[in-house]
């Protein structure tokens, strides 16, 4: 028993250690973002002498935030949607019918997602000035799909490979279509999969500059990660409209694993053990 209590006590005092090593950083962002300008190039303390929005509107009246903060929102959204529809019917197809060489389709996908963003983006903004759409949120969303679709159809596959037919045939005998069997038995089944994936490809599109950098050139277009990339000058660095930045970053990530947490997990811990 004693030598049980001295384990427990361990292994708690290990995991609080590790998870205060990791929040720190996200909390100094935030704490750092609340100070003043002043407080920000004085001895550092873990709390402010006093809390302060001064950054915080120095970033949404002096800065283009709000725009890059739509662009981000409006090329995330459009990732999602694209990768969600264009994951579901990849899966389901290759799990469903008789399509040749499926798995290495599958496959092939996913050791497309392992080469490193810079090696795909040089060649894609090649494609893309061709075709003229160079410098475009357009353009941007395409290239994140390059990164989103392969890890979704790859989730989606071990949902639906482990997913008995035999509920959709049942579904069928009552009068449901294929369509309906579909729409009513398979994707409410597979809802924390979908959730999962939707997560990742925002979270990929949210946090990228690898392909914002490379795509976009234009100020108008620049989304968030490379406009606030942009504050840190050679003659002045904002800390403070910084910090501001990086937290409004940070938020709707923060939001979404909140109230989603409950399906992510259920996701990751069906897709390690499905198909």
């Amino acid at each position: 028993m004693r030598r049980s209590a001295s384990a427990r006590i361990g292994i708690g005092f290990a995991a609080f250690a590790i998870s205060a090593w990791s929040f720190f950083p996200i909390y100094w962002m935030i704490v750092s973002s609340l100070r003043s300008q002043q407080e920000l190039f004085t001895r550092p303390t873990l709390l402010p002498s006093s809390f302060s929005l001064e950054s915080y509107q120095q970033l949404l009246e002096v800065t283009d935030y709000p725009q890059q903060f739509r662009n981000s929102i409006v090329v995330a959204l459009a990732v999602v949607a694209i990768t969600l529809v264009a994951s579901i019917i990849i899966a389901y197809a290759v799990t469903r019918f008789r399509v040749p060489f499926k798995l290495m389709i599958v496959g092939s996908m996913l050791y497309a997602y392992m080469f490193p963003p810079m090696l795909l983006a040089i060649p894609l903004y090649g494609i893309f000035v061709s075709l003229g759409i160079a410098d475009s949120l357009f353009a941007l969303v395409i290239a994140h799909c390059t990164l989103t679709l392969p890890l979704g159809v790859w989730l989606l596959w071990g949902f639906f490979k482990s997913m008995p037919f035999e509920l959709e045939e049942a579904a069928m005998v009552d009068g449901c279509t294929r369509l309906g069997s579909f729409v009513r038995v398979v994707l409410p089944l597979s809802l924390p999969g979908i959730v999962t994936v939707a997560i990742f490809a925002f979270l990929l599109s949210w946090t990228d500059y690898t392909y914002a950098l490379v795509m976009i050139s234009s100020d108008t277009q620049k989304t968030l990660p490379v406009g606030l990339a942009s504050m840190v000058g050679s003659f002045e660095l904002r800390w403070g409209e910084v910090m501001a930045g990086a937290t409004l970053i940070a938020l709707p990530l923060f939001l979404m694993f909140t109230l989603l947490s409950r399906y992510f997990i259920q996701g990751l811990a069906a897709g390690a053990t499905k198909g």
